[in-house]
């Protein structure tokens, strides 16, 4: 059986996971993992990683950050993430993706809405939806609830599609958003925006966005970071857009494109910059209790996941530098996803329009909240995110019948019954040991109004459900209404 994910102190669950499950792959090594948190109104969403090393507390300690994101922008959906155990670089790559998600079908089918994460562009995972079956999107789960499924579809495609500034939606609003939580903060401590100085480590889709966004506001980005060192520029800046010119798709930027008073040094000097902003934009866990008094900044933005020790957080804050939490500052991309998938946007500037109409207000909000309690944002922002979540279990249910996500539809709308092959009970794809067994109907038939206790899966070959005296969690009968046939007229 696995283990609970271990909680850090500024990570402190005050629940159990709702779901939790380990899938192994027969034609590798690769293991894979899928935490569901949290439901909110029957779904939970969260990316899909893939790397040398991914271990289910991971993803576990992924997923309730993606509780507190949800939470904390009240979007009415819950926390999960996946994460599988396998080089992405690999050329069996595609393949032990597509048998995980085989795999997880049953989940990915009504409960987990996932998207591209660490080692999966967002491209490479629409296309494995598609041929495992489950459509052109992994907002999936999200699409057949939807009051006009093939409307929906559509208004994902162009939203995903359109570009703006040379990025998709799913590559700028992100780091858009970070941009703005770190204007906001600025603005907060009165530093204007035209006279402050920034360094981001990391320059993929997340640094680099918001390396841009920050620049076209005003700010001196006097250093970026890739895997091959800093890059930086004290004096008038980098030049942000010719380095995003210059960038490959793995975030690494042509040395052969500096200009020649731009200066190479080694990566980690990106904590000493004399700077009012560091942004982490890469890998988790990169200030730490030994290193975060370099850190001269008075604000920093997280813009990757747990980018900062719970250790380092507490000793800057003893030193009065604001740490703006990643499940505040980063949320840009989910949120902005989930605004097109509800359709209250339908435009990548749409998106960016909205995030900044609410992040501005929420991290003052937090600012404001943490100055006059003495606490952290965090602290602040996961009382927020936490009373949110209750709220909207509240209006919405948590383990329910297909509730309505969408405010247009009414509640009581038919939808689309499960398809015959992702039912509860049906086989796995070939090459995939799967998680059938977890969506078996509890003995009695019910589900308890808001929620249901926890279960924990481990899916070894022949191990089939291992339960620990708790009733499965996933697919009770009010989610997998009437028969598994398609309805008629359906294809």
């Amino acid at each position: 059986m696995t283990q609970n994910a271990v909680d850090t102190p500024l990570q402190a669950a005050e629940h159990e996971p709702f779901l939790q499950v380990m899938w192994r792959d027969s034609e590798t090594t690769a293991r894979g993992y899928v935490v569901i948190d949290q439901l909110v109104s029957g779904i939970a969403t969260g990316g899909l990683r893939m790397r040398p090393g991914c271990t289910l507390d991971e993803v576990g300690a992924l997923a309730r950050e993606m509780t507190l994101k949800m939470g904390a922008f009240g979007i009415p959906v819950g926390g999960a993430k996946g994460g599988i155990d396998f080089d992405s670089a690999d050329p069996r790559a595609d393949g032990v993706r597509e048998r995980f998600l085989q795999g997880v079908r049953p989940l990915l089918e009504r409960f987990w809405v996932t998207a591209g994460d660490l080692g999966t562009q967002q491209d490479e995972l629409d296309s494995a939806f598609a041929r495992v079956g489950l459509g052109d999107t992994s907002f999936h789960a999200a699409m057949v609830r939807a009051p006009d499924e093939e409307e929906a579809r559509a208004r994902v495609r162009q939203a995903f599609a359109t570009r703006t500034d040379g990025l998709k939606l799913s590559e700028l609003v992100g780091g858009f958003g970070v941009a703005e939580a770190a204007l906001a903060a600025l603005e907060h401590r009165g530093i204007p925006a035209s006279s402050a100085r920034a360094a981001v480590q990391g320059f993929g889709t997340m640094g680099g966005a918001t390396a841009l966004y920050l620049a076209r506001a005003g700010v001196k980005i006097v250093g970026v970071t890739d895997a091959q060192g800093l890059v930086r520029n004290p004096s008038r800046g980098v030049d942000v857009e010719g380095l995003l010119r210059a960038r490959s798709t793995s975030g690494v930027i042509d040395r052969s494109a500096l200009r020649d008073d731009d200066e190479v040094r080694p990566g980690d000097e990106w904590l000493d910059q004399e700077v009012d902003v560091l942004v982490p934009a890469a890998v988790s866990y990169v200030i730490t209790e030994e290193n975060c008094d370099r850190v001269t900044a008075a604000l920093v933005v997280e813009a990757a996941n747990v980018p900062t020790t719970p250790g380092a957080e507490q000793l800057l804050k003893e030193r009065g530098v604001g740490v703006v939490p990643d499940f505040i500052a980063n949320t840009g991309a989910a949120a902005g996803a989930w605004w097109v998938i509800l359709g209250d946007v339908v435009s990548p500037s749409g998106a960016c329009a909205r995030l900044a109409s609410r992040i501005r207000p929420l991290v003052r909000e937090l600012m404001i909240l943490a100055d006059e309690t003495g606490t952290s944002m965090r602290a602040a922002g996961v009382r927020l995110a936490k009373e949110n979540s209750q709220r909207m279990i509240g209006e919405c249910g948590a383990a329910v019948a297909f509730r309505d996500l969408f405010d247009r539809t009414a509640q009581e709308q038919q939808l689309p019954h499960a398809h015959s092959g992702a039912a509860a009970g049906s086989a796995p794809g070939p090459g995939s040991e799967a998680v059938t067994d977890v969506v078996a109907a509890p003995p009695n038939g019910v589900a308890p109004p808001n929620g249901v206790a926890p279960v924990m899966a481990e899916l070894e070959p022949d191990a089939g459900l291992m339960e620990a005296g708790r009733q499965p969690a996933a697919a009770f009968p009010a989610y997998w209404p009437g028969t598994a046939d398609e309805p008629p007229g359906r294809h």
